[in-house]
């Protein structure tokens, strides 16, 4: 996210904001080294039934 400019604050609180609502959380926010661009790095929990997939792969297909 970003550009040779850099990142505009605004841009990464609405970027927060939106992915909160989506069940996100933000785990580590991070500008690599000589780059203007922001590196979110985020997480939410598994739904019941993807966590039910993961553990018994296979057993959903047909």
């Amino acid at each position: 996210m970003g550009s040779i400019f850099g990142t505009k604050d605004q841009l990464i609180q609405s970027t927060l904001d939106e992915w909160g609502e989506e069940g996100w959380e933000a785990v580590n926010v991070f500008t690599p080294e000589n780059s203007g661009k922001v590196t979110i790095v985020a997480k939410r929990p598994l739904t019941e039934r993807a966590r039910r997939m993961r553990s018994m792969p296979g057993m959903g297909q047909g």
